[in-house]
């Protein structure tokens, strides 16, 4: 059996191992090379190995060369300067990738900056614009397994592809069938004809980090900080410490830069496990505040004290929420600020904005989405701030993506501000659901194992389409949302959404490439004072287990 892999331009090591796997594990084989990893409007994300479904140097030189093509159209139509800018995480391959990804584009002519140390993504979405690029690379499979890596391409604005680019980017990609149609040079071809040139810009980019504090912090404030061995551990303690907080104590294990991870089960810090050895720390120091950043530092997810000694880990809705409230009350404003959430995301978000006075825009899932809103309404509104459920946030228009880097030293600054008024995180959010109303969102996935699981998933959004359902959790279903017929001015995709007359809300949202499908459940009450803030939370959550779409 015949393998283009088992030949060169493949490398020696790369030919054996398919060879080993021809001959000792035919399944494993097979889904190594059944199918092209498949360069989707976020990029690449897959298991790394040999082979076409894997990610592997190959397959990265390969997505490169298309995007190259693709960006080489729009330097000359739109006369942007030909070139680039690429950082990478700490997962396995990473830097190989990133080195991979440079080199291919300086084999197509562009001149590409690669950051010569891991950096989070938030920073590589900056330096975009700052170094004046057409495109960027992050080399990060985000909170994923160990296992996988990936690829996210980034458009002259900082932020990922939105139609039509990604689209565009997807077909030239397509075009690329062979290794043979890539054109790279060596790292020292690149560097001699400057090509290639190893930069970092942590200094502008903590600069206008440091533009958005708002208030002398409080030095004394105790915080407990884990990267996950991760990106951020390179510069979320120094931007803390920009911001006046001295007494940072890290997580000295999770500080070490390690694909494997092998403190936690997952690098997800919406996971409790995930969480333990910070929350073992902070009981240790007494520490009024945990961050966790994912290995690309764009999420965080945060503990607060809960008075008795132990930490209560808030939600990305509702860490979310606190974030917008704080950034409307730090401001002065004068009418034309707006704010952007997900569709999936708390509504609680919009109640904030509208006592505010300010506009809040919805977006289709995903922050590429929020960072478009902020690109068309650039030198028309002012952006204040943005947020997505999965513990995604921003603030300031200099990054186009989420910024946990942002995002710790705000929360960090929120927390010293509400100790010095003698609050807390927990008061400002029970006041938030006094005013609004208690909200509470869940997420259900399932995923169909089999063969026709695509075909399924198809069927329930038709059936749902067709026969949409009247009531939901004993509340009446008062509006249907429809985005695959378009609602507002947001692009078609197949998602639908039901309202209640209670203010509860389910979006259903299949995956397009998997048989899975996620249901996003919000449901709301009134605050009742005679209830404490654990027995509503649990109402709540049984509120949520009553409500089935599927």
């Amino acid at each position: 059996m015949e393998n283009v892999w088992t030949k060169p331009p493949y490398d020696e090591a790369t030919q054996n191992e398919v060879r080993c796997l021809m001959r000792e594990d035919p399944a494993a084989f097979q889904d190594a090379f059944y199918r092209t990893l498949e360069f989707g409007t976020g990029g690449l994300r897959g298991l790394l190995g040999v082979g076409t479904n894997r990610m592997n140097e190959y397959v990265v030189a390969m997505a490169t060369q298309g995007f190259a093509n693709y960006l080489a159209t729009l330097v000359n139509t739109l006369g942007l300067k030909k070139q680039v800018v690429i950082s990478y995480d700490s997962r396995n391959k990473s830097k190989e990738f990133a080195l991979e990804t440079a080199l291919v584009f300086a084999g197509n002519g562009f001149k590409a900056f690669l950051f010569p140390e891991m950096r989070p993504t938030p920073v590589l979405s900056f330096a975009v614009r700052h170094l004046n690029c057409c495109g960027g690379v992050m080399i990060t499979a985000s909170h994923n397994p160990k296992e996988y890596n990936g690829y996210k391409a980034y458009g002259d604005d900082g932020g990922q592809l939105v139609a039509p680019h990604d689209k565009n980017v997807m077909d030239e990609v397509a075009k690329i069938a062979s290794i043979e149609q890539v054109v790279k040079i060596s790292e020292k071809e690149a560097l001699e004809k400057g090509l290639l040139e190893y930069v970092l810009v942590d200094e502008p980019y903590l600069a206008q980090v440091k533009t958005l504090q708002t208030t002398a912090s409080q030095k004394s404030m105790s915080i407990v900080y884990t990267p996950l061995h991760g990106t951020g551990g390179t510069i979320v303690p120094t931007a803390l410490k920009q911001w006046g907080f001295e007494n940072v104590h890290c997580v000295e294990e999770q500080m070490i830069p390690d694909g494997n991870f092998s403190t936690v089960a997952s690098p997800n810090p919406e996971e409790k496990a995930t969480m333990q050895m910070s929350i073992d720390l902070a009981r240790a120091v007494k520490a009024d505040l945990v961050l966790a950043t994912d290995p690309d530092a764009d999420r965080v997810g945060i503990a607060i004290p809960d008075g008795k000694g132990e930490y209560i880990l808030l939600n990305g809705n509702q860490t979310g929420s606190v974030f917008i409230y704080y950034l409307l009350n730090r401001r002065k404003l004068i009418g034309n600020e707006f704010v952007v959430k997900t569709i999936v995301t708390t509504e609680l978000i919009k109640d904030i904005a509208e006592k505010s006075g300010v506009e809040c825009y919805d977006v289709l899932t995903g922050f590429k989405y929020i960072a478009e809103k902020i690109r068309l309404l650039e030198g028309e509104k002012t952006f204040i701030g943005g947020g997505e459920e999965s513990y995604g946030y921003l603030a300031g228009d200099f990054v186009r993506d989420k910024d946990a880097v942002i995002a710790c030293c705000l929360i960090a600054e929120m927390a010293a501000d509400a100790a010095q008024r003698g609050d807390s995180f927990m008061d400002i959010l029970r006041r938030l659901y006094e005013q609004h109303g208690f909200y509470k969102e869940g997420l259900r996935s399932v995923t169909k194992k089999r063969m026709d699981g695509l075909q399924e998933i198809k069927d329930i959004m038709a059936r749902l389409r067709k026969n949409p359902p009247v009531e939901l959790g004993g509340e009446k279903v008062v509006e249907v949302r429809d985005y695959l017929k378009g609602v507002g001015d947001l692009p078609a995709s197949d998602v639908l959404q039901f309202f209640t007359e209670n203010g509860s809300k389910v979006t259903v949202r299949p995956s397009g490439t998997e048989p899975k499908i996620k249901f996003y459940i919000g449901v709301k009450a009134p605050y009742r004072n005679d209830l404490s803030f654990a027995e509503q939370e649990a109402l709540l959550d049984e509120k949520l287990g009553q409500i089935t779409v599927e």
